[in-house]
């Protein structure tokens, strides 16, 4: 079996910390891990909302996060065991994962200033300007 890999903290970066939790079911999985006081086995996350994930895609979201150094991941038999990694994160960039979290928070609970304010398209544009005429 091949060992697990886990960046040093000093590798781990903003910018694949940003990269690994712009999927939704990642950062998701991550939200729900970080609430959290023990390891989770990987199948616990399996149900995301309405639908279930697989478990081949499952492993690929794990293995995303702990590359990224937001999870360390250990083998339990035939099981993965996962914890957050958020103290080290917090000592390396202070207050990331925190508003990370929270912006998740809000934008789950759909709070209207997480919403991106609405843009007319230019054929609406188009359209209220040749209306006016």
């Amino acid at each position: 079996m091949r060992p697990l890999f886990h960046p040093s903290i000093d590798d781990v970066t903003v910018e694949g910390i940003l990269h690994a939790l712009s999927d939704p079911v990642r950062v998701s999985i991550y939200a729900r891990l970080a609430g959290l006081n023990c390891a989770a086995a990987c199948t616990a996350f399996q149900q995301a909302g309405d639908r279930v994930i697989p478990k081949s895609s499952l492993s690929q979201h794990f293995r995303v996060l702990r590359e990224a150094g937001l999870v360390r991941s250990e083998r339990s038999g035939v099981e993965m065991h996962n914890t957050t990694r958020c103290g080290e994160i917090e000592q390396r960039f202070p207050g990331l994962i925190p508003a990370i979290l929270n912006a998740h928070r809000m934008q789950a609970a759909g709070t209207p200033s997480s919403r991106p304010p609405r843009r007319r398209t230019a054929t609406a544009a188009v359209r209220k300007k040749a209306k006016g005429r």
